[in-house]
């Protein structure tokens, strides 16, 4: 089995920072892309940052600038690093990764359990 689990959630002021992390633990081959999304109440799940196993970064643009996605791939594990935070980043943010599992010859996503933000004086 695959497991993702997230944590660094929490409330903070509206300016504050938070770090999120994420560690993929089982029986895992290889992990290509990680990623952050996030669903706030009442919208859609959207990307907020990804981030390829070469280092290559993508983000939405209402993060960039303030958010930093980074990975340790000894450790199989994704970072967030948000700052100035608005209380429209207020979401649980889920981490997400392309995994390949030694029994298999292809990749698929796995998810995290979600870990609740809020921005809010």
């Amino acid at each position: 089995q695959v497991q993702l689990v997230g944590s660094g959630g929490g409330l903070v002021q509206p300016g504050g920072s938070l770090r999120l992390s994420c560690v993929a633990s089982g029986s895992i081959f290889s992990i290509n892309a990680m990623g952050w999304y996030r669903q706030a109440p009442g919208k859609q799940r959207e990307l907020v940052a990804t981030i390829t196993s070469g280092g290559s970064t993508n983000y939405a643009d209402s993060v960039k600038g303030r958010f930093t996605i980074s990975r340790d791939n000894a450790k199989r594990t994704v970072y967030l690093q948000m700052n100035s935070l608005k209380p429209e980043d207020t979401a649980v943010y889920y981490c997400t990764a392309e995994i390949r599992r030694y029994s298999t010859s292809w990749s698929k996503d796995y998810w995290g359990q979600g870990t609740q933000v809020t921005v809010s004086s």
